[in-house]
């Protein structure tokens, strides 16, 4: 991950990893992308940062607790205002692990992760990044 300075073309510019981290700290909310069936999959799901890697939880025989485990993923959140034609968008690239230690999930499970459906979502899964990119739109 390196803090480059973003370029910028016609109102569209690139984000440092801090910047993207930045934004990315702002929304409960953002969308994993995995592989399901040989196919691409999206699910948004609640997260939370841990340092860089994103933790979010999900229940056990779910198809993300199956597809998520080891897999390589992206991981997508933006924000946009159409009226403004404004917003931002950041993508990370990772490997996601299962984490069943004990005291690391439990560390995990204290964080302040609010999930928005109901239910028992106790399979813990961390998103370990190897590529931050992100992009912002300004009119």
């Amino acid at each position: 991950m390196t803090a480059e300075r973003p370029r910028a073309s016609a109102g569209l510019s690139e984000l440092t990893p801090e910047e993207s981290y930045a934004l990315l700290a702002t929304v409960p909310v953002g969308r994993i992308v995995y592989t399901d069936h040989a196919l691409p999959a999206i699910q948004p799901v609640n997260f939370v940062l841990d340092g860089p890697d994103v933790v979010f939880r999900t229940a056990e025989g779910s198809k993300l607790a199956v597809a998520a485990s080891r897999a390589v993923v992206a991981f997508e959140v933006d924000q946009f205002d159409a009226e403004a034609r404004s917003g931002w968008s950041v993508v990370l690239v990772g490997r996601t692990f299962e984490v069943t230690e004990p005291v690391e999930r439990a560390r995990l499970l204290a964080l302040p992760l609010v999930t928005f459906v109901p239910g028992v979502r106790d399979r813990v899964i961390k998103v370990v990044p190897r590529i931050v990119t992100g992009r912002r739109i300004q009119r």
